[in-house]
């Protein structure tokens, strides 16, 4: 997609995604990413892009295989980002104290990619899942390219 450099991919029908995707907006120290939830065609399009077909499937189907993404996903230039890499590195786009949170990468992957699996696994138990992407505002619609495509 054009004039696109940074697109976050979401799940869509998360509560807490939707929080983050709210938080990410309101701390971003310039407005330049988009978003687009994992449940949409431009998502499947990109991530084919960026990582081939069945690492497209098994994202947007989750780790289960149910159709519920566990993930949040960063695309910049070309490149897709998971898990715990994918947040610490949209924290680096967010203004201090957030961004401070790149720190984290320190960390090994697999440890942080371990307490990142255990919240998506939870993440409906605590925070909740709606039927339906959240409609943006008008001014933060242009920031959202792609709606969830009809089951």
């Amino acid at each position: 997609m054009a004039g696109v450099d940074a697109l976050v991919l979401f799940d869509g029908k998360c509560n807490l995604c939707n929080g983050a995707v709210q938080f990410i907006i309101d701390h971003e120290r310039e407005p330049n990413l988009k978003f687009a939830p994992l449940q949409s065609d431009l998502a499947t399009e990109r991530l084919t892009a960026a990582m081939g077909a069945d690492a497209t499937k098994a994202l947007v189907l989750g780790a289960t295989g149910d159709g519920d993404p566990d993930t949040i996903v960063l695309i910049e230039n070309g490149k897709a980002y998971t898990h715990s890499t994918a947040a610490l590195r949209l924290a680096a786009h967010l203004g201090a104290p957030w961004r401070w949170a790149f720190v984290f990468f320190v960390v090994p992957r697999v440890i942080r990619d371990v307490v990142y699996r255990w919240i998506a696994r939870n993440r409906y138990r605590w925070f909740g899942k709606t039927e339906s992407c959240r409609v943006p505002t008008p001014e933060l619609r242009a920031r959202f390219v792609a709606t969830v495509k009809a089951d």
